[in-house]
């Protein structure tokens, strides 16, 4: 205790400044996983875990061309600072890819980002003060899980099913945690294709969840990256084109276009608006001006609706032989069918737990997410997160079939000692705060 009686931490062997963190900085624990990654990265592992786009089926030529088109033309102001609100004709177009969502806005009430990670970022500095609850689907995006927990909230998960949250659930979890006094800030959902779990929260279910959050004056945060990657029938619309003063829409370009372009925005109610300018400009001054010029000419220069169905018959194809090799190697588990997306959650027998078999898995070059990052209670160890995005229909095969293996040999080894008493796991502790890169 010093002298002025504030409690002092001190330093360690490892970090001799650990003593001058802020106490949020505890939320930025690495992940437990990031080592086993980094193994996972080497080409003859198949990797099933990370959700990077298949950034090849772009035009290339395209792209080259709208950057030296920037360079040629508007070099000296693509290179320099820019607005903090982002470039208005790109926030023009914006207001375009929305609207096929149902989506009606203006061009001032959109904020462009460094991605809509960045954005996500600068709404929960925006509203979260230590101890306050985010209701979030179970499971939920772990980068969205790590930003919360770095902002010192606490995560209060609602059931969801295969038309993705549910109701009821919500009403419970609110009616709960308002009879313990606790402050909820907002309801963060991604509602189309949802990562990890890949469902859709139905039409017939989206006026609902909008009326309990309105009801008891819930802000909505509605994450929306891969609303129009869908396989068969478009998403419903978007939550935002319900009820544009209490949602805040959060789209992205890494999905549909690059994620190197680091572009993302914003589409708030004008008074939240404002502040997340402020809030952008104290964290970055500006987004890349240079960056959001090439997605604008790409997007005034390209088809860029048909590059989209180009994904989606890419991304289909590759979910299609992930379900597939899934019915055929692993009937015995149970897995979601997404209709958009990247991602397949998978759960397994209650025996099995996927963080402990991860270490295996790698071994026989094959990796994926363990369910326990998607939580922020711990909670998710018989399931995991397939990501099908990435590699190819034949790599995908070839990813099942050895984690097939995993599997079966867990559950043989299981089954070998089960007449020798109960076989107790070790305890696995909370969700990984601090991803890595590619877990997107």
């Amino acid at each position: 205790m010093a002298s002025d009686g504030v409690p002092q931490r001190t330093g360690n062997n490892l970090d001799p400044w650990y003593a001058n963190y802020a106490e949020r900085a505890a939320g930025l624990a690495a992940s437990e996983v990031r080592a086993l990654f980094a193994v996972a990265s080497r080409p003859e592992v198949v990797s099933l875990a990370g959700g990077m786009p298949y950034v090849s089926a772009l035009p290339h030529e395209l792209i080259v061309s709208s950057m030296e088109k920037v360079m040629r033309e508007r070099g000296a102001v693509a290179l320099q600072y820019g607005s903090g609100q982002g470039i208005p004709e790109l926030r023009e177009q914006i207001l375009e890819v929305m609207a096929i969502e149902g989506i009606h806005g203006t061009v001032d009430n959109v904020v462009t980002a460094t991605g809509s990670q960045q954005a996500l970022d600068l709404v929960a500095k925006l509203f979260i003060d230590p101890g306050d609850v985010i209701l979030a689907e179970s499971p939920s995006y772990v980068g969205a899980l790590g930003i919360f927990r770095s902002y010192q909230a606490n995560v209060a998960h609602v059931a969801t099913d295969e038309h993705g949250l549910i109701p009821e659930a919500l009403r419970q979890t609110i009616a709960a945690l308002r009879g313990q006094g606790r402050r909820i800030k907002f309801l963060y959902t991604i509602p189309n294709f949802h990562n990890p779990a890949g469902v859709t929260l139905s039409a017939e279910r989206r006026p609902e969840i909008l009326e309990i959050c309105r009801s008891n004056e819930i802000l909505v945060l509605e994450d929306n990256p891969y609303g129009l990657l869908h396989f068969d029938e478009p998403a419903p619309n978007a939550l935002r084109s319900l009820d544009p003063e209490g949602v805040i829409y959060l789209g992205s370009f890494s999905k549909t276009l690059a994620p190197g372009f680091r572009v993302g925005w914003a589409l708030a109610p004008h008074a939240i608006r404002e502040k997340l300018i402020l809030a952008a400009e104290s964290a970055i001054l500006s987004p890349s001006s240079f960056s959001q010029m090439v997605v604008s000419e790409y997007l005034a220069t390209a088809d860029w609706r048909a590059q989209i169905d180009t994904f989606r018959g890419v991304y289909r194809e590759r979910k299609d032989a992930m379900i597939e090799a899934l019915g055929e190697h692993l009937p015995q588990l149970s897995w979601t069918n997404p209709n958009g997306g990247f991602y397949v959650w998978v759960t397994m027998p209650d025996v099995l737990d996927s963080k402990q078999m991860l270490p295996r898995a790698v071994k026989e070059l094959v990796a994926y997410t363990p369910g326990t990052a998607f939580f922020a209670d711990g909670r998710g160890r018989h399931a995991m997160r397939l990501s099908f995005c990435y590699p190819t229909p034949e790599a995908i095969r070839l990813g099942v079939r050895r984690l097939a293996t995993v599997v079966n040999g867990e559950l043989d080894l299981l089954d070998t000692f089960a007449g020798t008493g109960t076989l107790q796991l070790p305890p696995t502790s909370g969700y990984e705060s601090a991803p890595p890169s590619d877990l997107k």
